[in-house]
């Protein structure tokens, strides 16, 4: 008998829906996917797949427009905002650029601290003062920079500073939007390290959402991949290195530079229309820039199917395996 799987969240049709001009843009649409407790699900695709906007619709930071979200067998969609408050000290989120969701007019001290001091859990001027010198030290910045602003420091210890006002609370959950796009290649190395030396220490379990399947490929456990608001293929990072299915996985792949100069990997171009998200038709948004798509693909939407144990496909080719 297979040993049942510890869930942490569950999510299930979600949907995030804006009023635009035009009509209704679908930046999330039917998005089902599980992390267990512990582990860590990278989210990759394009700028404007969805990838930031399904982070926050699972916080609430944006409303759903529909679907369920349980955390630990809670629905979170269906708690009252009090609930809501009182559930953020389990899930926080480490925003992409460490400039700009920092407020630049208090010290280091004051925005790691505002956490513990919003949430009541210390309340102690001086306790909470050794609560933040104990997270810096955690996330690796000196005690001398407690009194220092964000523009006093550079990108990676700005992102630090991210890092430990997300872990004041001791959080559960994190999603964590890009937290290494905004800096150079050396200090990225650095803050993932971090990150999984924190997870390992501290159980966390992680929402990693980048464009860069180089860097999700190292740091996850699974991997889901998004297409304008769709999740068109999900499987364990290894297995989706190995035996990427859909088009648009196999094209992304592609695109990794091989640091070596004899083996030269055959690069998928995508060409055609970008589908538009808002009002869009029930069929395969990737259609236009495939060059495996039929009639069928342009008349019916695909659904996720599962091909191999923990690896689901969105796309009419398996069904012809």
């Amino acid at each position: 008998m297979s040993e049942a799987k510890d869930i942490l969240l569950d999510v299930r049709g979600l949907k995030k829906y804006f009023n635009t001009k035009r009509g209704l843009l679908h930046a999330v649409d039917d998005v089902t996917f599980t992390i267990e407790r512990g582990k860590t699900l990278g989210v990759v695709g394009e700028s404007g797949c969805g990838k930031s906007t399904t982070g926050r619709a699972i916080l609430h930071l944006l409303e759903p427009t529909a679907g369920e979200v349980y955390f630990e067998g809670r629905d979170i969609c269906k708690m009252s905002k009090e609930e809501i408050r009182n559930m953020r000290t389990d899930m926080q989120i480490i925003f992409q650029d460490p400039f700009s969701s920092l407020d630049p007019r208090r010290t280091i001290s004051e925005i790691i601290g505002e956490p513990l001091k919003i949430n009541g859990i210390i309340k102690d001027k001086d306790a909470r003062l050794e609560r933040v010198l104990e997270l810096m030290e955690t996330v690796g910045l000196a005690e001398r920079l407690v009194n220092t602003y964000p523009h006093e420091l550079d990108g990676g210890r700005r992102q630090r500073v991210g890092v430990a006002r997300a872990l004041a609370v001791n959080p559960k959950f994190i999603v964590c939007d890009e937290p290494v796009s905004a800096l150079d290649v050396s200090i990225q190395a650095q803050i993932l390290n971090l990150m999984k030396e924190l997870q390992e220490k501290m159980g966390l379990t992680y929402m990693f959402i980048t464009h860069d399947l180089s860097v999700v490929n190292h740091f996850s456990d699974d991997i889901a991949v998004m297409y304008l608001g769709k999740l068109i293929e999900k499987a364990p990072a290894e297995e989706l290195f190995e035996h990427p299915t859909h088009p648009y996985t196999q094209a992304l792949l592609s695109a990794i530079p091989i640091p070596d100069i004899h083996h030269k990997r055959e690069r998928i171009l995508l060409k055609g229309e970008i589908t538009s998200p808002i009002n869009p038709k029930p069929v395969c948004r990737f259609a236009n820039r495939c060059i495996h798509a039929t009639d069928r693909c342009r008349q019916a939407e695909p659904q996720l199917k599962e091909i191999s144990p923990g690896h689901f496909v969105s796309c009419f080719l398996v069904d012809d395996q």
